[in-house]
């Protein structure tokens, strides 16, 4: 597998995660409200947002965890806050992590956005599946990964 994994980089050359990164993105406070992010959502038009305590990164928001954690159970979108619907369990990556290695975490791990952190963990970035497919020469790779993310198989 390490080789593998070698073999696919030499063929990408340089190219790291932060190349195609959406750079400081804006984020919340676990003790932000949901209308807060919804509100940053709808001003970036993205579907999701970093939850920092500081400048290291303690989970995510997105649309559908308002939606499946909020809305649907219920609960007051005034009142709200977003460490009531947050994802706690973040996977991010270092940003020379290799495009490749990144893809492949997608596809495994079934996630479309992956924040990007330095070298002391603070976050520097986010990207999406996206990003990668517009500003990357990865394309066939990412529609196999969007592919295999959308089917909810691993990637084998």
């Amino acid at each position: 597998m390490a080789q593998e994994r070698n073999e696919r980089n030499q063929g990408q050359g340089s190219r790291r995660i932060r190349d195609v990164m959406t750079p400081n993105p804006k984020t919340v406070s676990e003790k932000d409200s949901i209308r807060d992010a919804a509100q940053i959502m709808a001003r970036e038009d993205t579907g999701v947002v970093p939850v920092v305590e500081g400048k290291k990164i303690i989970g995510l928001i997105t649309d559908r965890d308002i939606v499946v954690r909020l809305i649907a159970e219920g609960k007051d979108c005034a009142t709200a806050r977003v460490r009531e619907v947050m994802s706690k369990s973040v996977k991010a990556v270092k940003e020379d992590t290799p495009l490749s290695e990144v893809l492949e975490l997608m596809s495994n791990a079934q996630i479309r956005r992956v924040p990007v952190v330095n070298q002391n963990n603070e976050l520097v970035g986010i990207v999406s599946i996206g990003d990668i497919s517009t500003r990357s020469e990865e394309a066939t790779k990412v529609g196999k990964a969007v592919e295999e993310i959308s089917e909810g198989r691993p990637n084998n």
